[in-house]
């Protein structure tokens, strides 16, 4: 695989970082969505929203806020950078493991009330954490 920059890299790992994020809240809305169908009334989908977006912020903060900075070490370390070291291999493996257990718990979780507001929860909190750690990314771009 050709050369890449380091600035290439950082971007392109934001980029990842951002859809990843990006892809786990829609798949929460979704979830949400046909939580409320199941149940219109209840107000369990709002305090999952809401729980989301806090247990996400504190995961931004302490666990993926880290991540970012371990992996734009890495980056920074690499004396000839290829495309596809925007990630560790192990990243991509974990990566397949994590959307192979979202599609089960999904897909496990139709129809079942709670089970489908745990699974909301879980991907609120987690695309919080991504979107809500990106500006590791950008702060670290401005001086590459």
């Amino acid at each position: 695989m050709a050369h890449a920059t380091t600035r290439s890299l950082v971007i392109l790992s934001a980029l990842f970082w951002y859809g990843g994020g990006l892809v786990l809240l829609l798949k929460g809305v979704s979830l949400v969505l046909e939580a409320r169908r199941l149940d219109p009334g209840n107000l369990w989908p709002g305090a999952v929203i809401v729980s989301g977006v806090i247990v996400g912020a504190v995961q931004a903060r302490y666990l993926f806020s880290r991540s970012c900075r371990r992996n734009l070490s890495r980056i920074n370390a690499l004396e000839k950078p290829k495309g596809r070291q925007f990630f560790r291999p192990g990243f991509f493996v974990f990566l397949a493991l994590m959307i192979a257990a979202g599609v089960t718990l999904s897909r496990q979780s139709h129809g079942n009330y709670p089970f489908r507001l745990a699974v909301a929860l879980l991907d609120f909190s987690a695309a919080v954490g991504l979107i809500g750690s990106s500006y590791v990314f950008w702060g670290n771009y401005q001086h590459i």
